[in-house]
């Protein structure tokens, strides 16, 4: 890992990297950096144990929540959304599957279309970003969109797929942010990360920044749901990794099925049930990207190799992750 450690942190410096890294081999650290500020006006800095927000990487959260609901015997792979929600979301096809949702193939339509977004830092939600503070307040965001295809037909990265799933969870528990760290971060033993108000950040938190100097608070929900908004630590993603494959999240079997590839694409990237895969679902990954917000972490099952890469700026990750891909 010698030739990989170096360069991360010469494309760090070359780009002006504001985040944090970790690099490790079986669970031995073998680089590790923070860089820029967590909060640029005091100039407070970036530091190994900085929380950061994750974006999407949140997804692959929920979707351990969800499985191990299953686990409990709360509804399967199978159950339909109309089973669990009734006729909340009447536009949702009776058809689409909580397994159609965990792998983007629901075909329900999206409130963040990704592909039809411009410039990520211009971003911003049809309602008041304060008012997103449960799975619920998403409804008139989700709601009344018509279904875009017949589910199962395809994959097509889809946010409010999983944000139908913290709806499901919600229903089922009584409260989605709970059922997470109960389920999921508690078991992995993540003590620094979780769900956190924008307005109410805890010590030790970076700021997210826009490319104008300005922060993403006016850019994204108040406090993360199903589909993006959880921070965590590098510490945090490291026991995340280590606990999830050990099966003390939820079963090996149910970890084996959400890293079995579900699709894949022609340039080898495919996904199975929250997760990111390569190489068969050796390769298993996190990716996140909001305003003021980069992400990616990925876990070879193979040879134990890891690393995160957590920025508090929008496309900070990239340089940095994109390197480290094309040197494996």
């Amino acid at each position: 890992m010698n030739q990989p450690t170096a360069l991360a942190r010469q494309v760090a410096d070359e780009i002006g990297f504001s985040g944090a890294l970790r690099m490790s081999q079986r669970d031995i650290v073998v680089q590790e950096f923070a860089t820029g500020f967590a909060g640029r006006a005091r100039r407070i800095p970036n530091r190994v144990d900085t929380r950061f927000a994750t974006a999407s990487a949140t997804k692959g959260m929920t979707a351990l929540a969800v499985m191990s609901l299953i686990e409990s015997g709360e509804f399967t792979l199978e159950t339909t959304v109309r089973e669990i929600l009734d006729d909340m979301l009447p536009m949702v096809d009776e058809r689409v599957t909580v397994a159609h949702l965990l792998s983007h193939q629901s075909g329900v339509g999206d409130y963040l279309d990704e592909e039809s977004l411009g410039d990520i830092d211009d971003h911003t939600l049809d309602v008041s970003v304060h008012s997103l503070e449960r799975p619920i307040d998403y409804l008139p965001l989700v709601d009344g969109i018509p279904q875009v295809f017949v589910p199962g037909e395809r994959f097509a990265y889809n946010n409010s797929g999983f944000i139908i799933l913290a709806i499901i969870i919600e229903k089922v528990t009584g409260s989605y942010h709970e059922a997470v760290i109960q389920r999921v971060l508690e078991p992995a033993g993540i003590t620094a990360g979780g769900f956190f108000r924008s307005d109410d950040l805890p010590d030790n938190t970076a700021l997210g920044y826009l490319g104008n100097g300005r922060t993403n608070v006016f850019h994204l929900p108040v406090i993360g749901i199903g589909d993006g908004g959880i921070y965590l630590t590098l510490n945090d993603v490291s026991a995340f990794w280590k606990t999830m494959f050990a099966g003390e999240i939820v079963s090996t079997r149910s970890v084996e099925q959400m890293t079995t590839p579900t699709h894949m694409g022609d340039d080898g990237q495919g996904y199975g049930l929250g997760f990111w895969l390569k190489d068969g679902g050796d390769h298993v990954a996190l990716v996140g990207m909001d305003p003021g917000v980069s992400f990616r972490s990925t876990f070879r099952q193979s040879t134990g190799a890891m690393y995160v890469v957590m920025s508090n700026t929008s496309s900070g990750v990239w340089p940095i992750s994109r390197a480290l891909d094309e040197s494996e």
